[in-house]
């Protein structure tokens, strides 16, 4: 039987990205080649994401550049699968009949048995990673439980299922077997992992597991601020392989619309929950993410939040625009902010954030400090510390002319200037 030749774009988050991989995987053991390029292939597959209007718009124009690939005759199948296809699968078949099946969240054997693979349990471990080899991304749950009302994720993804611990470690030693270095730990909320194994929080002690297995790095993403188990931020100032970085989306910060979002949360228990965090570890680096022009979100209310912003001094902070999703419960509201003043809003916020950065990025300067190298570029190394997600946060532009670098490797460097968003100094 021929074994197809497939191009897979992956698009959206990091969890998108470890159901491509296990993809990858489970089809590479059928005899399915990948290729790097989709002209090379002769199907090809979209892991679309549906989780705001820019992401949705995106994964609908690769879908049409591939169904016109299709039409040209350079491929001879086009697959789409992931968050638009769960959310939208009779909407697309009946705009893109050309597409030779949709397919959700939770149909991995589906999609493979389309393109002549099969499904084995005993490979769910797997993965064939798509970032650069030396850091990858480990996720501990499925689908999330709470009811924010701005999301949609519940809907897409399901309800919150705790991947079993044992099933984890072993899939943290392949990835470690592999050369991973940096294994960041995500899912939709670490903060509810193992409640629905063992009616508790398995979240700490599956962190000390996978500190043991000396992993130079480990990061957390996506803490929800109710129940976040604060034991984790001991065992983070313990070990010195645990990255002193949370990521904690909070989206808000006055009471009356953290309410209206259903986020379980109000300001002076946001404030409370900041300072034992900083207090339990005072070298660690908060990332968050807030979302203006929220339904009804007055001027005095946006700048609480700017407030708020400028005195917690958050080390790492992103602001989006409310989206009013149809699948999302604050559909139901009623929009009071033009599409304009929602991104001047986020732009407004963003620019305090740059001061705040650009001051907490002057300690750096005439510091050593331990660097992990992403790439080299002619004789410049840019890299990132541990207080920076891959991809998403500051960047460490480095010049070694007296040393040697390679890209996956660790050194130390000698920051020489910074910015808001860099690092600047020398190899040492």
């Amino acid at each position: 039987m021929k074994k197809h030749n497939v191009f897979l774009l992956s698009l959206g988050c990091s969890k998108n990205t470890v159901d491509s991989e296990r993809l990858m995987a489970q089809a590479e053991a059928s005899g399915i080649t990948f290729t790097e390029l989709a002209e090379e292939a002769d199907i090809i597959i979209i892991n679309t994401c549906g989780f705001i209007e820019d992401a949705k718009e995106e994964s609908i124009s690769e879908t049409l550049a591939a169904i016109e690939k299709k039409n040209e005759g350079v491929i001879q199948r086009v697959y789409v699968m992931g968050c638009l296809s769960e959310l939208y699968r009779q909407e697309l078949h009946e705009e893109m009949p050309e597409v030779d099946g949709f397919f959700g969240t939770r149909e991995l054997s589906e999609v493979l048995a389309a393109i002549g693979a099969e499904y084995r349990e005993e490979l769910y471990d797997r993965r064939t990673l798509l970032t650069p080899s030396h850091y990858a991304y480990l996720k501990i749950a499925e689908g999330c439980n709470r009811s924010c009302s701005f999301c949609s994720i519940p809907k897409i993804r399901g309800r919150y299922i705790s991947q079993p611990p044992e099933q984890l470690l072993r899939e943290a030693a392949l990835l470690k077997a592999s050369g991973v270095k940096e294994l960041n730990v995500i899912a939709q909320d670490i903060s509810l992992y193992g409640y629905d194994l063992q009616g508790k929080t398995l979240l700490n002690n599956l962190v000390l597991h996978l500190s043991d297995m000396a992993f130079d790095w480990i990061r957390l993403f996506y803490a929800y601020p109710v129940n976040f188990p604060l034991e984790v931020i001991d065992t983070m100032r313990e070990r010195e392989n645990i990255c002193n970085y949370l990521d904690i989306p909070l989206q808000h910060c006055n009471t009356r619309i953290l309410q209206s979002m259903n986020r379980g949360i109000n300001k002076k228990d946001t404030v409370r929950l900041i300072e034992t965090i900083r207090d339990k570890n005072p070298d660690i680096r908060l990332r968050t993410t807030m979302i203006a022009g929220y339904p009804g979100e007055s001027r005095e209310e946006f700048e609480e939040l700017l407030q708020f912003v400028e005195e917690t001094r958050f080390d790492r902070l992103g602001c989006f625009p409310y989206c009013h999703e149809e699948h999302a419960p604050s559909y139901a509201f009623q929009e009071t902010l033009s599409a304009e003043e929602k991104r001047g809003r986020v732009e407004e916020l963003m620019e305090l954030q740059e001061t705040v950065a650009e001051e907490t990025n002057r300690i750096f300067e005439g510091k050593e400090i331990k660097v992990l190298i992403d790439e080299i570029e002619g004789d410049t190394a840019l890299g990132r510390t541990e207080y920076d997600a891959p991809e998403v946060d500051n960047e460490c532009i480095l010049t070694f002319e007296h040393t040697s670098a390679t890209a996956g490797s660790f050194c130390m460097a000698k920051i020489n200037d910074s910015t808001a968003y860099e690092l600047h100094g020398t190899v040492i």
